[in-house]
């Protein structure tokens, strides 16, 4: 059987949660506290498989809270069941490493899957949290790629020639294409890797073994 103890201000969630619970056999109630600071101590003398807090309950804030518990205790199951509708907020518990996160507005059914599941070591996610969730991960993808996989084979060609001081006349005579056009790949190339101007992409383009040497015309 699991161990679950509750951290919730309002006498009124505090009930409908402790009914949620005491409809899973498989889980017991063993602690409840209305403030943080009692729930902190109450986690510590008992070590429970899952804690459910609400991030506005009195004491520790609710993120210094899960932050003390997560030092403790790494692998924590942590159910956030609160108010807040703040994304900000969601990326921070999200990233410091929350179980389940479910809204003070779901229905008993919704609070009894969530509290299950987490228990488990599951995650849950309501709709808007796992949105969010969704756009740290494609954050994160973005950070963690190569910036040569997202150049092109002409757009190579350009940097290249960048980086050999090329004038973009001399760019589009090479290629076979107008100044403009020679313009606007140059641009884009500096807009896609984030550089200020065609000597940082010299620099770039140096670092990631596109040319060994900086050239320049006399």
């Amino acid at each position: 059987m699991k161990s679950v103890i509750l951290i919730e201000n309002g006498n009124l969630l505090r009930n409908l949660l402790a009914l949620a619970i005491s409809r899973l056999p498989e889980l017991n109630l063993i602690a409840e506290a209305s403030n943080s600071l009692e729930g902190y101590d109450l986690c510590l003398k008992n070590k429970p498989d899952l804690v459910i807090i609400d991030l506005l309950s009195p004491g520790l804030h609710g993120f210094e809270l899960l932050s003390r518990l997560k030092k403790r205790w790494p692998n924590q199951n942590v159910l956030i069941c609160t108010s807040v509708d703040c994304r900000s907020a969601l990326r921070k518990l999200i990233k410091i490493g929350i179980t389940g996160y479910i809204h003070k507005s779901a229905s008993l059914y919704e609070l009894e899957v969530a509290i299950k599941q987490t228990a488990d070591g599951t995650s849950y996610f309501n709709s808007d949290a796992a949105k969010v969730i969704r756009e740290l991960l494609d954050s994160e993808k973005s950070e963690n790629t190569d910036p040569l996989d997202s150049i092109t084979k002409r757009e190579r060609e350009i940097i290249i020639l960048v980086a050999e001081a090329n004038t973009n006349k001399e760019i589009a005579i090479k290629l076979g294409m107008s100044v403009r056009t020679a313009d606007t790949h140059r641009a884009n190339i500096l807009k896609k890797l984030q550089l200020p101007n065609s000597v940082a992409l010299t620099r770039w383009a140096v670092t990631n073994d596109l040319v060994s040497t900086i050239y320049s015309k006399s």
